[in-house]
């Protein structure tokens, strides 16, 4: 009987053993790709993926980060070849494309549960405007914070900081006629679609462009008005970050814009611009949004076998730790409410420190922040290039912003015909 009980208990851990081993090879694997974040990110990434995997028994994940320029390509071959990895960190305009494509999964009903922690603005950005529904899971961002040299500014009797863009380019005039500065240094040369958009004014509708208004034609003279009377620099179209911060910190400029930790550099560079740094919000337009917003997602592939398991993993990244994590670790801001809220970005609220300061103004502008891009254009690169020249053309005084914007609508509408 003993030697029956020894045989039947031997069995037994056999069978437990056998079991848990077969558990553990039956363990769902994933794989999500990152953009761009490898080396100098590997810490926090390294160390989301093993708490992730710590906190499931079926599931575990493996981290791959691709270059930005391979990134693309390589998602397109995988897809094709039905070899796509489970997640993928997209930009707002790379998945609005894919989700035009309809290569990446709708995940509306999936986040209907969690969706609630992120931003206004995020969850604006994660939803195609094509189907309405949701095809990412809002991540990391940055958005445009305004700066400003309040000895200039006083110097021209201007009391506070603008709080409309109308106001903005008057405060920017006001300057440059009672100092002589340039009064607003705005960015120009990433491409003008987006201002329209701050605007609140559509770039497309049902498959026409529509840039074309009277309240277009409005807002590019207004800008060539600025540009004529120097409020806006005369070499606008060739300032970048580099150009736009020098200017600023040899007190040419007294306006700009950017994103919270710019002002790292004035704070080295020209400690007494710096101490005479004054930051507000960028002010909202028509379109309801700050300037200079962008916002990076995890999507889910069409082709994923373990959809399920992805949109676990990309709760779990997105969700308030992880966010917070990995803001802290980059110099970005989290899309969901409370990490926002978090004291590493609102201590600095009633600072007099410019970068104290901008990150709590930058955090609380987040909320709202959308990325201000075009999707869905059949030949997106030639015909940004056509709008930005013709626009370009009008504020510099060259053709008249009426004729300029005609001329890129009816080249726009050339393409969309093309494609039908």
């Amino acid at each position: 009987m003993m030697k029956f009980k020894r045989s039947l208990a031997l069995t037994a851990a056999v069978f437990a053993v056998t079991t848990m081993t077969a558990m553990a090879a039956e363990k769902t694997k994933i794989e999500f790709w990152s953009n761009s974040l490898s080396p100098k990110f590997d810490t926090v990434m390294k160390d989301l993926t093993g708490k992730f995997n710590a906190s499931q028994g079926d599931i575990e994940a493996k981290w791959v980060d691709v270059d930005w320029d391979a990134f693309l390509p390589r998602l397109t071959a995988s897809l094709a070849g039905g070899t796509a990895p489970d997640l993928v960190n997209l930009p707002k305009p790379w998945m609005d494309e894919l989700a035009q494509k309809k290569l990446l999964l709708p995940i509306t009903k999936q986040v209907a549960g969690f969706k609630g922690n992120y931003t206004q603005g995020a969850l604006k950005d994660v939803t195609y405007e094509g189907d309405k529904q949701i095809y990412g899971m809002p991540w990391y961002q940055v958005t445009g914070v305004l700066f400003y040299n309040k000895e200039l500014l006083t110097k021209a009797g201007v009391k506070e900081a603008p709080k409309s863009f109308t106001e903005l380019l008057s405060v920017a005039k006001q300057v440059k006629e009672k100092t002589g500065v340039t009064g607003f240094a705005p960015k120009l040369n990433d491409g003008f679609a987006g201002w329209f958009l701050y605007d609140g004014l559509p770039v497309v509708k049902n498959g026409k462009a529509v840039f074309n208004s009277p309240e277009h034609v409005k807002l590019v003279e207004a800008f060539a008005d600025a540009y004529k009377s120097g409020a806006i620099p005369k070499d606008a179209y060739k300032m970048g970050f580099e150009e736009q911060i020098a200017a600023f910190d040899g007190g040419k400029v007294a306006i700009f814009a950017e994103g919270a930790h710019a002002l790292k550099r004035t704070q080295t560079d020209a400690p007494k611009i710096y101490a005479q740094t004054g930051v507000a919000p960028f002010p909202l337009a028509r379109g309801k949004t700050p300037f200079g917003g962008y916002l990076f997602v995890w999507s889910v592939p069409k082709t994923s076998k373990h959809a399920d398991a992805a949109v676990k993993l990309g709760q779990f990244l997105t969700s308030d730790d992880a966010q917070l994590a990995f803001a802290k670790a980059s110099a970005t801001f989290p899309s969901t409410n409370k990490a926002l809220a978090d004291a590493f970005f609102q201590a600095g609220a009633k600072s007099n420190d410019p970068v104290a300061k901008a990150l709590s103004t930058a955090a609380d502008s987040i909320k709202v922040t959308q990325t201000l891009t075009v999707s869905g254009l059949p030949d997106e690169a030639a015909m940004n290039k056509k709008l930005d020249e013709a626009v370009e053309a009008a504020i510099t005084g060259r053709t008249p912003a009426k004729q300029a914007l005609d001329e890129a609508a009816a080249y726009w509408n050339e393409k969309f015909s093309a494609k039908k």
